[in-house]
């Protein structure tokens, strides 16, 4: 399965949460797509003397294709609200038919103790641990044809 991480990258502890999650996927047989890593990071690529703008589009592009090619997509879902632009993803992904899988340690949410209704209607499961998560693409990947 090749799957794309949708979540925040603005903190270290963010987007060291998000490798870790990239590094546990891999190694249990997935190809990833992490954007952070896989795309580029704005303040990394700001150093190749491009406009802001010129890499914001370059980057966005990128993360498109990414999507396209990408048959899954992982949410992180975690923060008080659900990064935007991780809804976005899921939104790309959901309505080009993609598998989409919510991630979910964070007891916070915005309404009435549940996440907005778009949001939930639109992943196929809410995995709250890596263990959880690894079990269920596991149960749920059907087996390569030879």
């Amino acid at each position: 399965m090749f799957i794309y991480i949708a979540g925040p990258l603005c903190s270290e502890t963010e987007r060291a949460f998000n490798k870790d999650l990239d590094t546990f996927l891999k190694r249990i047989g997935h190809d990833t797509y992490l954007p952070q890593l896989d795309g580029g990071f704005l303040d990394d690529l700001l150093a190749d003397g491009r406009s802001e703008d010129e890499i914001r589009w370059h980057l966005f592009q990128r993360d498109l294709q990414a999507m396209d090619r990408c048959d899954t997509l992982l949410i992180i879902m975690d923060g008080r609200t659900i990064d935007e632009g991780a809804c976005f993803e899921l939104g790309y992904m959901y309505s080009r038919g993609k598998r989409c899988i919510g991630y979910k340690t964070d007891s916070r949410s915005y309404i009435r103790g549940r996440n907005n209704l778009m949001i939930d209607s639109a992943v196929e499961r809410i995995c709250s641990s890596f263990d959880e998560l690894g079990a269920y693409l596991k149960d749920t990947t059907a087996p390569e044809s030879s």
